[in-house]
């Protein structure tokens, strides 16, 4: 072979190595998209629909009571309507008692302000329940100046959501939802709002992260950006680069209150479920199953000898509701829900919370380590839940007995006195703690005096003997920690303690 011949080989060579180089690398960077050359057609487009949501309320303030000195009474009744006159301009003393002689109440106004955008020409807006909750008024300033008075269609307070409607002469410009699920980590997002009063305001940034769970509410599951968020940003829209809305802004991390690039919006897809049924019923309709729950966390995963930590730690069970019914049971872990394997905390709330209400679900719950597939039908969430009391114990309700510790937990039979005093019904049986060690394994684990334990990992104590003689077998088991189950405030929870290492 010539020397001409094997120098057009090697050119051959070294180009085909190019070649297949590029062939290689270019997928790859056909993925990479660059940052767009300028906004500002989109902005053109969106910042009509976007508005300011102004709200007033009413806030009543008490009146400073006056000294009761004698012969000083008209004094001091010239000096408080003197102060009425400068806090309330232009009242007269005529105004300042009602009909009936008692002073009258003084008032005053507090004004906030936040962001909405409109879904519909008719004049559908949406912004965050947070901006518009206990308002008194609710006034909408559009893009072009116009100020429309609004009213509430409807308002969740659960996703944080409001439908608000104002009555307009002609069509309104407006956005139109996108499909969320479709938005991947590092895509460019706009976030349009009405930062500290500002007017419309547009900033740029990429999604951080999906489903993130801030620990706001039972069905979190944020769209994080670095998008510039500020006070009065609430209720605007997220937009991608088809100028759809894909999120809703709602909350921001910041230790002083100002940006720092870690907002969070409430995800289109999940929005819109709950904006329908405000506009078509004034409330939202969930579903539920009448149990309230824990996550499975490694702690408690590993008191039960289970592989990993996933599902739900039933933790109370509502009398005659769907799980009732269905024979699920306090300290049942639910791990799967209509096929699919609950992960995280919040996934099982919102699968139930989405399911058609009367429809059967199947679920797979894990008792004393052995699977059982049951069946319930999926009752309505009521709109208002309510609290329960707070008991607490004092040391005159104490028996005096001798008290066990362990752990950092000093423990007590249950006696009639400390039943009173906590409210405990006649049928529940376990240990008092009576003090706890706040540098012990029980203090680190939030345990307080009051609480009762009635089971320990799944296995119910009801002495004082008990309690130890089954925290020391798990211990001689080798066990790393013990599950508590416990009743603090006529609340059911499920606490992990740790055995302390150096014993």
């Amino acid at each position: 072979m010539s020397k001409l011949n094997m120098s057009k080989l090697k050119k051959f060579n070294i180009g085909a190595m190019i070649i297949a180089s590029f062939v290689l690398i270019s997928p790859v960077a056909a993925l990479a998209k660059g940052a767009p050359d300028s906004f500002a057609d989109l902005a053109e487009k969106l910042l009509p629909a976007v508005v300011n949501v102004n709200t007033t309320q009413t806030i009543k303030i008490k009146r400073r009571t006056m000294p009761q000195i004698p012969g000083m009474e008209d004094f001091f009744r010239r000096f408080g309507q003197e102060n009425d006159k400068r806090r309330n301009p232009g009242n007269g003393d005529e105004d300042s008692r009602q009909e009936n002689g008692e002073d009258r109440a003084l008032t005053r106004k507090r004004q906030s302000l936040g962001s909405g955008f409109i879904i519909d020409p008719s004049g559908i807006i949406v912004t965050n329940n947070h901006v518009i909750d206990k308002a008194d008024e609710v006034m909408i300033k559009m893009h072009d100046g116009r100020e429309l008075k609004a009213v509430v269609i409807g308002k969740d307070d659960k996703l944080d959501l409001a439908v608000l409607k104002v009555e307009s002469d002609k069509p309104l410009p407006y956005v139109k939802f996108g499909d969320d699920s479709k938005s991947r980590i590092g895509d460019w997002v706009l976030a349009i709002g009405n930062p500290y009063s500002l007017g419309g305001t547009l900033t740029a940034g990429i999604i951080s992260a999906r489903n993130r769970d801030i620990q706001s509410g039972p069905y979190d599951k944020y769209i994080q950006t670095d998008a510039s968020i500020n006070r009065g940003n609430s209720g605007g829209p997220m937009f991608n680069m088809d100028g759809e809305v894909i999120g809703i802004n709602t909350a921001i991390f910041s230790p002083s209150g100002g940006n720092i690039g870690i907002g969070f919006a409430i995800p289109s897809n999940q929005a819109q479920r709950v904006i329908n049924q405000l506009r078509e019923f004034g409330h939202t309709k969930r579903g539920r199953i009448g149990i309230s729950f824990q996550a499975v966390t490694d702690d408690i995963a590993e008191s039960l000898d289970m592989e990993e930590g996933h599902g739900a730690l039933v933790s109370s069970v509502v009398e005659g509701g769907p799980a009732d019914k269905a024979g699920i049971q306090v300290g049942d872990i639910i791990v799967e829900f209509e096929g699919k394997t609950i992960k995280e905390r919040n996934e099982l709330p919102i699968w139930v919370a989405n399911t058609e209400i009367g429809k059967k679900a199947k679920i797979v719950v894990l008792r004393k380590g052995k699977r059982k597939s049951l069946t319930l039908v999926i009752d309505e969430l009521p709109e208002n839940e309510n609290a329960s009391d707070d008991e607490s114990l004092t040391d005159e309700d104490q028996a005096d007995q001798e008290v066990k510790e362990i752990l950092g937990m000093g423990l007590e039979p249950l006696t009639e006195k400390s039943r009173k005093a906590l409210k405990l019904e006649d049928n529940v049986a376990g240990v008092l703690i009576t003090s706890v060690d706040r540098n012990s394994p029980a203090g680190e684990k939030g345990l307080r005096r009051g609480d009762v334990i009635v089971s320990i990992t799944q296995e119910e104590v009801k002495t004082v003997e008990e309690a130890l003689a089954k925290i020391e077998e798990l211990r001689a088991k080798g066990r790393k920690s013990i599950l508590l189950k416990i009743i603090r405030s006529g609340n059911t929870a499920f606490v992990t303690v740790k055995f302390d290492p150096k014993k």
